[in-house]
């Protein structure tokens, strides 16, 4: 516990307040002072009694594993009721046991502290004082008290006179590299969408600086609070648009208590492959259409041929000869049953036996006199079972309707794409069969998985066998048992034993599946290794740049259409990015949907959003940025570079490093190993590590990324959208390096002194 004196008792009263929060929270980690151990060497079982208890409800309810994942003060505020109540609002609830109806401290998610978020002096919900509690680890450092009740005389000495101080400060502190929680200043605007209702598609649309992602993440954790026994089993999933990203926002909800959540990019959601490659836009583009779901429909249906001109069968010394016309009324019988490529398979294997059947039956079983038949309808199974039984059969059946997987039809698709597409799309996506997948390969093979299918009958007879193992072994254990007990009363009792034994109150089988092992990986997890997993809720940030093949796979995921999207259509960068709302989701949910903008740039200072907006609107004249909330003063600068480019680069970084906080350095992919090699500690085409001081990006890996400081080199190498994105990744200073190109929205500051 704390010992730091304070000057007044406010100060005093809260730190008192955390200590006794920390103490509860030590017991539970098993950290106290007086454990567990403890109370058992001193005799005291009461004690030793509530500690079991109370670690064992913690663990249960999942307060253990939260409290582990907590990342920051506990306890950030208070509200004080006109009634005398008072309440402290923190990021997970406490309470001092299991049969108390009130926290001690009330989770920030809970109705009773949705007042902290949007009382207002107009609004005052209830309350006469709103505090936000600053501290240092277990140290209260600071008070910012707000009064909401005008008539009430009653004053701390630390009420706030600028409401928006903490706020501000926040804004204002130093990058760390890593998404900070925004749970201790979220804005009336954003705790409406965090808190709105889990069914359905809700869009979020908002330009740069506006929270978006954040509002998403703390949307997340609401829903697991709100809806845990649901999402608990389905799990919720977060897509994000590159790995760098997700190590971004990755430590956000482990600081808010939760840990359930499944994070991925496009490029890992089918089990197995992570895609390391990367395409040209054009092969994107090409990849990532609508129309590609039905031309690999067409590879599939050309997976299942027709003999050219005839396969000749031998079977007991006669030759079967399997012509077109007859496969071809097996195939589309087989078709007919309207399952996957892989399931149907069964169907034509069926439909093929009987057609050799009877094939070979009119050879062997026919009258020479009257034609008729000499064979009964065992006769007919016989030999249907006998051909069954011949590989050329099934050499036949392979070469015919071969069972395929997802990853060889796509490979071979993009090895040999001619005939399926127009000839520049067929050369845009020409390939080389590899084992290198890129991230626009992934919803091919998805959707070649859902196309294709699985014929799981060698499994089912794989896991069949095990079943049978398994039963076999523990009805020998209660054999071996029942066999002991039997020996150990026949010298006892001369009639039968009326001791109960294993073999009268359990099966083989039942004691079988208690042998099995259980599955003790969480939801989240499962979900990662299963293609087929329903979420129970899914986000997806940087919305706007998914492609319709993309949407194909994530709504498969997401049955109940129970979703959030987050994005700025403005800043749809990829050539296979959707960017209307209503496009991407008219062909799933028609009109069905919610809609709602974020209209102010927390980001960005007015100065940096002015130069970025004039950019946007050389394109789009009647664009209008989100409102930021605060200007620095520092106007961004634009200069030339003569001559040696890297030096200059080099330069302007040391000129811009804050002394703390990050800096990113924003430039073509193609300039990067030049520019590393001038730049200290930093590494052209690994993947960024974003807690580095210095780190190099292009402007797509920036995206959803901010920084104290951004130099973005060579303005005129960008799109218009990716050029705004750059522009707007700076919370304080900005800086533009050009050589020659420069964009005519940046010419005016360019020519400021």
């Amino acid at each position: 516990m704390s010992n730091t004196e304070f000057p007044d008792d406010e100060l005093r009263h809260e730190q008192e307040f955390i200590d006794g929060l920390y103490a509860r929270v030590d017991v539970l980690l098993g950290e106290a002072e007086t454990s567990v151990a403890d109370a058992l060497a001193q005799g005291d079982k009461p004690l030793q009694a509530r500690l079991e208890r109370d670690i064992l409800v913690a663990e249960r309810s999942g307060l253990l594993a939260a409290l582990n994942a907590v990342d920051g003060s506990l306890c950030f505020g208070r509200i004080d009721l006109a009634g005398g109540t008072t309440h402290h609002i923190g990021r997970i609830g406490l309470r001092e046991d299991d049969t108390e109806r009130t926290p001690v401290l009330i989770d920030w998610r809970a109705d009773v502290a949705r007042p902290f978020y949007l009382a207002t002096g107009h609004t005052p919900m209830g309350l006469r004082r709103r505090r936000h509690i600053g501290t240092d680890g277990r140290t209260v450092t600071a008070l910012h008290d707000e009064i909401l009740d005008l008539g009430d005389t009653t004053r701390t000495g630390h009420e706030d006179h600028n409401g928006d101080a903490v706020l501000l400060a926040a804004l204002n502190s130093a990058r760390t590299g890593r998404m900070s929680d925004i749970v201790r200043t979220i804005q009336a605007e954003q705790d409406e969408i965090i808190r709105a209702p889990h069914r359905g598609v809700l869009v979020v649309e908002g330009g740069p600086g506006t929270g978006k992602t954040a509002v998403a993440l703390h949307r997340a954790a609401y829903l697991l609070y709100e809806h845990r026994d649901l999402l608990a089993r389905r799990a919720v999933l977060i897509v994000g648009p590159n790995p760098a990203f997700l190590g971004y926002i990755g430590e956000v909800l482990p600081s808010l208590g939760e840990t359930g959540v499944l994070l991925a990019t496009v490029g890992e959601l089918f089990p197995g492959v992570k895609a390391t490659a990367t395409d040209t836009p054009e092969a994107a583009a090409v990849k990532g259409s609508a129309a590609m779901a039905d031309v690999l429909a067409e590879v599939v249906r050309d997976r299942q041929a027709l003999p050219d001109p005839v396969i000749a069968i031998e079977h007991e010394r006669e030759v079967l000869m399997l012509d077109d016309g007859l496969v071809n009324v097996a195939r589309e019988r087989a078709r007919a049953a309207e399952l996957p490529h892989n399931a149907a398979r069964e169907h034509f294997e069926g439909h093929i036996l009987n057609t050799l059947t009877e094939l070979y039956a009119e050879r062997v079983g026919t009258d020479p006199y009257d034609g008729s038949s000499l064979l009964d309808p065992s006769d007919l199974t016989q030999i249907r079972d006998e051909l069954a039984e011949n590989p050329e059969v099934w050499s036949a059946v392979d070469r015919l309707w071969p069972r395929v997987t997802p990853r060889r039809l796509v490979a071979d698709f993009l090895a040999e794409p001619d005939g399926y597409l127009a000839e520049e799309d067929a050369a845009a996506i020409r390939r080389p069969v590899t084992r290198a997948w890129t991230v626009a390969d992934v919803p091919l093979l998805d959707e070649a998985a859902e196309l294709l299918g699985e014929d799981d009958r060698v499994a089912r007879a794989r896991a069949d066998r095990e079943r049978e193992t398994q039963v076999a072994y523990a009805q020998g254990v209660l054999d071996v048992s029942y066999a002991s007990r039997t020996y150990e009363f026949d010298d006892r009792h001369d009639d039968d034993s009326e001791v109960l034994s294993a073999h009268d109150i359990i099966d083989a089988e039942r004691f079988a599946e208690r042998q099995e092992e259980a599955d003790h990986r969480s939801a989240a997890e499962r979900a990662a290794a299963d293609r087929t997993w329903a979420f129970g809720h899914i986000i997806v940030d940087e919305a706007q740049e998914l492609s319709p093949m993309a949407w194909r796979l994530l709504m498969r995921r997401s049955p109940t259409r129970s979703m959030t999207l987050v994005g700025d259509p403005a800043q749809t960068a990829e050539a296979a990015g959707v960017g209307s709302w209503s496009d991407i989701l008219a062909p799933y949910v028609e009109d069905r949907w919610e809609h709602t903008r974020l209209g102010v740039n927390y980001r960005t200072p007015a100065e940096i959003m002015d130069l970025a907006a004039a950019v946007l609107r050389q394109a789009h004249p009647d664009f209008e940025p989100p409102s930021s909330v605060r200007s620095t003063g520092t106007r961004p600068w634009v200069r030339q570079a003569t001559g040696d480019l890297p030096g200059a680069v080099a330069a302007a970084v040391a000129d811009l490093t804050p002394d703390e906080g990050r800096l990113a350095v924003i430039a073509p992919r193609a300039l990067h190993r030049s520019l590393a090699a001038r730049l200290d500690g930093v590494t052209a085409g690994a993947e960024p590590d974003l807690t580095r001081t210095v780190v190099l990006l292009d402007p797509r890996a920036a995206k959803g990324l901010e920084f104290d400081s951004v130099l973005v080199v060579e303005p005129g190498a960008y799109g218009t959208s990716d050029l705004y994105v750059a522009l707007t990744r700076a919370t304080q200073r900005l800086g533009v390096l050009y050589t020659d190109g420069l964009p005519e929205a940046l010419r005016p500051a360019a020519a400021t002194p």
